[in-house]
């Protein structure tokens, strides 16, 4: 892991002031002058202007989010927010967004890498939600649906359409562009009255009830790393020494 990694998975600055640190000399490597390139392993000792720094462990967790809280670390309009329902300690962050309200699977996480991949487009994640509609969507509205619709940032991909009920449908993505969802039943003539976000990545709030959260098992862990290509090793060692969709 290099070093400026390292001291953000601290705690101690972002990246970029991590650099900063670093190129001031204020950093050391088991007694060494820390650079720029200089790669971190289980057992090394870094220090930050002579106090040792370890980072914090990995977590990773999947909250039911409910209605009415925004997907953010602070909210200038005073709302709450999707950290003030989960531990302060380790501190985790959302992997993408879900507007204020829509409900459902959101999962946060400090492993850095592991979220970039989540949330980047490359990698295809699934994205399931159940949309209430205005109106009755026939054939027509469910293939536009299905083959992509034109919105003003340009075509969506397709998606898998369904119908759950009358007014019910269940709409699987891979992207994750802002308000996605109901700009595109919007667009199809059948704008959303409610929007739950059933499953992330095939994982499902089944059992928690809104603002709930439980921490993943280590094989849920293990199979977003697998689905995104990362090796599960990476990232683990230091941890034991130490885009919006809807």
């Amino acid at each position: 892991m290099r070093l400026n990694r390292f001291l953000a998975r601290a705690g101690v600055a972002s990246r970029r002031a991590a650099d900063e640190l670093i190129a001031a000399g204020r950093v050391r490597v088991n007694g060494t002058v820390g650079e720029l390139a200089t790669i971190v392993g289980p057992r090394d000792v870094v220090e930050v202007d002579g106090r040792r720094v370890r980072p914090e462990r990995l977590a990773h967790l999947l909250l039911h989010k409910p209605a009415g809280v925004v997907t953010t670390a602070r909210d200038p309009q005073g709302r709450r927010t999707v950290l003030d329902l989960v531990p302060r300690a380790p501190r985790v962050v959302p992997v993408g967004r879900l507007d204020a309200a829509t409900t459902g699977a959101l999962v946060l996480t400090n492993d850095g890498a592991l979220a970039h991949r989540l949330a980047h487009p490359r990698y295809g994640v699934e994205k399931t939600y159940v949309a209430e509609v205005e109106g009755f969507p026939g054939d027509d509205a469910i293939r536009r649906l299905a083959e992509g619709v034109v919105l003003e940032d340009g075509r969506t991909a397709p998606a898998r359409v369904r119908r759950l009920g009358r007014s019910r449908l269940e709409l699987v993505l891979h992207e994750g562009r802002n308000r996605q969802v109901r700009r595109m039943c919007e667009a199809v003539g059948h704008p959303v009255l409610r929007l739950h976000r059933s499953a992330y990545a095939g994982l499902e709030p089944t059992g928690l009830d809104p603002g709930a959260w439980r921490p993943l098992t280590p094989s849920e862990v293990a199979g977003l790393r697998r689905l995104v290509g990362l090796a599960q090793q990476e990232g683990q060692g230091l941890a034991e020494a130490g885009p919006g969709d809807s």
